[in-house]
């Protein structure tokens, strides 16, 4: 069987912990009524007897929040049933948080053949954010030759609150970057922002002035609506289903694809995307909602993600934007707007089919692989404007050549 795994997270006075047990080595260990019986008094005392922390001063204190059962799976044995014990450790002195040793020895201490990998899941002043970069410190089991269980000791580096900044403003730019669906979005609305309204369907450009201010507008709309919704969706103010976020936001994507084609809200693309917005930033918060963080360090976790959002944000704009403008003021321009109108109409769909169900389709893997391709993607897009500017110019001037021979 896997052996047991307990995740550490560093908070600013107590640590918590996550302890993985495979049930059937906690049944060899307690016996098979005990193991299973998550609710009793006396797997709570056996786990606050058999986990436990110390530094200088003394033992700190053990807390169990939660045991329970679920079903996991290993490469190995295939399927098993594991429990799940949640602890937090608590130091009488805050200045040994970082240095203490861990007594573990549940099952071990029965079962000799038991071993527990102990590692570091969170460590916001450090840069380790809930496995984005988990670091493992130490295995905890029966050292043969003395016959004895030794404890590990941790010493964790000090950090600061600047990596921990750092390291959400690096989280928020890999959030957008990697994200799809919010770049799509983002995209099919900039492409008839530079449009004016021909009756019911696109007109031709509008103007470059015109054009930059309308793009303000939206990713201004959309910032402030997903500010909003990304602060209290991480303080649990305000919590939705996140399968039912996912597709909202694929049926976003759908709404304003079919406005790509043809302009079912004219003039009101920034109301659209401040609404959107409040959605996708629920999506947004997620990510932080899952992290243990006190409110304080909550709060310039959330600045520092959004910053990171907006700034990936402002910069793929910037990149798209010049190319758009070039493309936009060419007889291309149609045919290339309805056929990545067409395509995000498809994606979208695919998508919401997918999150609905839950299972993944054809469409929805290989928009997976767009995120290590996305900057090719973009730069092809940006040659083919450029082309397609250059070619538009050429058909001018040969026009004009030859009328001028025309009239000559």
């Amino acid at each position: 069987m896997p052996n047991s795994t307990v995740d550490l997270f560093v908070l600013e006075k107590d640590i918590k912990g996550e302890a993985k047990i495979p049930l059937i080595e906690l049944a060899n260990a307690v016996g098979e009524q005990q193991a299973r019986d998550i609710y009793s008094r006396f797997l709570i005392k056996y786990f606050t007897e058999h986990i436990k922390a110390a530094d200088k001063t003394g033992f700190w204190s053990t807390t169990i929040q939660e045991v329970k059962i679920t079903n996991a799976q290993d490469i190995i044995v295939g399927k098993y049933e594991e429990v799940i014990v949640q602890f937090t450790l608590t130091p009488t002195n805050t200045n040994y948080l970082r240095n203490f040793t861990l007594y573990y020895d549940a099952v071990l201490h029965q079962v000799i053949t038991h071993s527990i990998i102990v590692s570091i899941n969170q460590d916001w002043q450090n840069g380790i954010l809930n496995n984005e970069n988990k670091t493992d410190i130490g295995i905890i089991k029966l050292d043969i030759p003395s016959g004895k269980i030794f404890p590990l000791h941790v010493q964790l580096e000090k950090g600061s609150s600047f990596k921990g900044f750092t390291k959400l403003f690096v989280l928020g730019t890999e959030h957008i970057k990697n994200g799809t669906d919010h770049l799509l979005f983002l995209i099919i609305l900039l492409l008839p922002a530079l449009l004016v309204v021909n009756g019911k369907y696109w007109g031709k450009f509008t103007s470059t002035k015109n054009g930059i201010f309308r793009v303000a507008k939206i990713v201004t709309a959309f910032t402030i609506g997903h500010s909003i919704t990304l602060l209290l969706g991480a303080l649990q103010w305000l919590k939705l289903p996140i399968q039912l976020v996912e597709v909202i936001i694929a049926i976003s994507i759908l709404i304003s694809a079919v406005h790509v084609l043809i302009p079912i809200f004219p003039t009101k693309e920034m109301f659209i995307a401040s609404f959107f917005g409040l959605i996708h930033g629920l999506a947004f918060a997620s990510v932080l909602s899952n992290l243990h963080l006190e409110y304080s360090t909550l709060i310039i976790s959330v600045f520092a993600f959004n910053m990171g959002i907006e700034c990936m944000q402002l910069f793929i704009v910037l990149l798209i934007i010049p190319w758009l403008i070039l493309l936009s003021k060419t007889k291309f321009y149609t045919i290339f707007r309805i056929i990545f109108g067409l395509i995000s109409i498809v994606l979208s769909i695919a998508w919401v089919i997918e999150r609905y169900s839950n299972e993944k389709n054809v469409i929805g893997s290989f928009t997976d692989t767009i995120p290590q391709n996305g900057f090719w993607y973009i730069l092809i897009l940006a040659i083919f404007s450029i082309i397609m500017y250059v070619l538009n110019l050429l058909g001018k001037n040969i026009v004009v050549n030859t009328n001028k021979k025309k009239y000559s």
